[in-house]
């Protein structure tokens, strides 16, 4: 009986060593790398210093210019505002909806209104963008001053205005599509 119980005592001794001998082995790796990580970092470093000064040189070249490299972009990211084609700063979320409505709209004046279940689809579309778009912009603060907030407005009054005189199924005037178009196209400029 002796001997039986001696076997699983030398096999759970023999695993023990070698779980010790493989956390010995990984400790030695591990404290080797991060030394090695440390002469290397300090040796790098030192040697890194004119580049460094250098990179930050064109860091600052970059940011006169407007553009931050890696940072400006993570920064744009999460940035609430971005820049317009004039240069102006503008919630995103307001440059989404405006393009949204200037695109959809846009697509539905050009529709060929014979195919009448094409047009009645981008027709939706756009009266849709239109609502989205007023329900969150309409009389803001920040945007009510601005040009594109402005033509998107007369374009959408002008669309109205047509809809409400000729009724809701009528075939819209070329003069009033150019002049709803022409809108638009301030609109996209500014945006």
């Amino acid at each position: 009986m002796p001997l039986s119980a001696d076997r699983p005592q030398s096999k759970s001794t023999a695993i023990s060593a070698s779980r010790d001998i493989l956390l010995g082995r990984r400790l030695a790796v591990i404290s080797s790398g991060a030394s090695l990580v440390l002469v290397s970092s300090i040796s790098c470093g030192l040697a890194a210093l004119p580049i460094k000064a250098e990179e930050e040189k064109n860091l600052v070249d970059q940011k006169d210019e407007g553009d931050g490299g890696v940072f400006g972009t993570i920064k744009s990211i999460f940035d609430p505002n971005e820049k317009t084609k004039a240069g102006k700063l503008l919630p995103k979320a307001y440059l989404k909806s405006a393009r949204e409505v200037v695109k959809t709209l846009r697509e539905s004046l050009e529709e060929d209104t014979r195919d009448v279940s094409k047009f009645r689809r981008t027709a939706d579309a756009a009266k849709e963008s239109i609502r989205q778009y007023l329900s969150s912009w309409k009389g803001q603060p920040a945007v009510v001053a601005e040009e594109s907030y402005a033509a998107i407005e007369k374009a959408i009054r002008s669309l109205a205005s047509f809809y409400s005189k000729a009724g809701p199924f009528a075939t819209m005037t070329e003069e009033v599509k150019a002049s709803i178009l022409n809108d638009l196209k301030t609109a996209e400029d500014c945006l």
